[in-house]
């Protein structure tokens, strides 16, 4: 099919213009203009600069991270001594006891460490992330970093509470307030049953016979797994105390991760267990699972080759259970790593039959069929694009003029930043603030509106504090009458606060940005 090249050029050519189609704003508060001012000042002195001034920046949310992927190497190397492991030298894995020669016991790589030791510890931090890597003759950037989670796998359960909190103590430290982290509970069982048996083309009798055979065992498992993490966390952040860390600020949900490099029985029954699981802790009223993910190289050959019937089976258990919110990694591709035919479809396919609402990566957006018509359908049904700068240059080798994120801000598209797997690119989301705003020379007004799309798009329950979607100039008719953000909301404000998890999380980034502005 001939793109309408038009098209193309006309979209290209607005991207360029800093897109500033919208509505005319109303004349902007002297702080918030002095805060431009002050980013304006500090972009033009370079990055260094301009880090120094986003660290303190309300960034509101980031709806696209792994939790395994978010912590960094240092942690797994500290945990694995915990937990007694061994490490391979060759393989730079880590492996279980007894540590004979040539493995080593991993404690030796705390304390006070030999030479020997140091170099082994510095290997395994290249190893577990993309430090130091330089890509050789057969050897990616992409196989680097798909293959650091094989790596550093093997560390007790125990330690999932640990992570949370160094991930969010680490959100807390840029003011940041939301996450929702990707992980992926035991389902040990439901792919047991599955294996036992084979897919039925029919996935309404498949899921009978999946749930007839006990597949719904192992979902208060999954959420005491999630129960547990998140006690961990606030025990160590000392939340509800006089003592709580800053961290406890940071309110955390989760996405329940699928693998979709597995057999389709199995994907299938990873999924009904995820929807089931998602499903129950909304019914109980739970703060835990807020949606659902397919996660894993979406270039593998199991990814690729099934990638329309994991769509499908998405849009099966959909109309059974409307309510479980769905987030899809899909356009994580690019040329020459797929054939042609396998860059046109996954974003269209992952919005029409997986009812995705937000699409993570979604690089390859421009080689798909009709782009400019798939662009303004993303753009009429507000699904969300999560850019992962730092991933996508790291794994796909693309970056810049090569990225469509200025071509969805073109075509207004959402799109919100996040880290992916931060602790693997050894980032953090000032950095991918820092490198939006240098590389596509975003204004002030341009940060703030990334980070209210992230909480606006956030999978917490209740309705937006604005007025329509992904406008950000007129609130709710409940909150219109006093100033954004204020510490003492009218009434009618209030009540309206109070009964939407997702507005009062809007008006805490509005307060916030009024703290900051206030600065300068």
């Amino acid at each position: 099919m001939r793109r309408p090249v038009c098209s193309l050029v006309c979209l290209a050519l607005a991207a360029t213009a800093v897109l500033h189609a919208q509505p005319p704003a109303p004349r902007t508060p002297e702080p918030e203009a002095r805060a431009a001012r002050a980013y304006q000042a500090a972009a033009k002195s370079g990055p260094l600069g301009l880090h120094a001034f986003l660290a303190e920046f309300p960034k509101g949310a980031d709806l696209h991270v792994h939790l395994s992927g978010a912590v960094y190497a240092e942690s797994f190397i500290r945990a694995a001594g915990e937990d007694g492991l061994c490490v391979d030298p060759a393989a730079l894995s880590f492996t279980k006891p007894p540590c004979t020669a040539p493995l080593v016991p991993a404690t030796q790589l705390s304390g006070n460490i030999t030479p020997a030791s140091q170099d082994l510890y510095d290997r395994l931090i290249n190893a577990f992330s993309m430090h130091s890597f330089v890509p050789t003759t057969g050897f990616s950037g992409h196989d680097q970093f798909f293959a650091t989670f094989g790596r550093f796998g093997g560390l007790s359960k125990r330690h999932t509470g640990e992570w949370v909190d160094e991930v969010a103590s680490r959100a807390a430290a840029q003011n940041q307030q939301y996450l929702e982290l990707m992980e992926t509970p035991p389902f040990s069982h439901a792919a047991q049953i599955a294996h036992e048996n084979v897919l039925n083309p029919d996935f309404a009798q498949y899921r009978q016979t999946l749930l007839a055979l006990g597949l719904r065992d192992e979902v208060a498992a999954d959420r005491e797994d999630m129960r547990a993490a998140e006690a961990l966390r606030r025990d160590i952040e000392h939340c509800g105390t006089p003592q709580a860390a800053p961290a406890c600020q940071v309110e955390i949900r989760y996405i329940y991760q699928v693998l979709r490099g597995f057999p389709p029985e199995q994907v299938f029954a990873q999924t009904l267990l995820g929807f089931e699981t998602i499903q129950a802790s909304m019914d109980a009223h739970e703060p835990g699972f807020a949606g659902i993910n397919f996660v894993q190289a979406e270039d593998g050959f199991i990814s690729m080759r099934d990638y329309t019937l994991q769509m499908k089976m998405l849009d099966y258990l959909h109309s059974v259970y409307p309510r479980v919110h769905i987030s899809l990694h899909a356009g994580e591709l690019a040329p020459g790593l797929v054939p042609p035919e396998g860059l046109r479809f996954h974003v269209r396919q992952a919005v029409e039959l997986g009812h995705a609402e937000r699409i993570g990566h979604g690089v390859d957006v421009m080689y798909e069929d009709d782009a400019p018509a798939l662009l303004k359908e993303l753009a009429q049904k507000h699904v969300m694009i999560e850019i992962n700068l730092s991933s996508n240059e790291g794994i796909l080798g693309i970056k810049g003029a090569d990225h469509p994120f200025p071509l969805y801000r073109a075509a207004h598209v959402p799109v919100a930043l996040s880290t992916d797997d931060e602790g693997v690119s050894r980032i953090d989301i000032t950095h991918e603030y820092v490198r939006a705003a240098l590389d596509y020379r975003l204004t002030y007004p341009d940060l703030k509106q990334l980070a209210r799309t992230g909480m606006e798009h956030s999978f917490l329950p209740g309705p937006s504090l604005w007025a329509a979607p992904d406008v950000f100039t007129t609130p709710a008719t409940a909150c219109k009458s006093q100033p954004l953000g204020v510490e003492k909301p009218t009434l009618a404000c209030k009540a309206f606060l109070d009964t939407s998890e997702k507005a009062a999380a809007q008006w805490e980034l509005e307060r916030r940005f009024r703290a900051f502005e206030a600065n300068f």
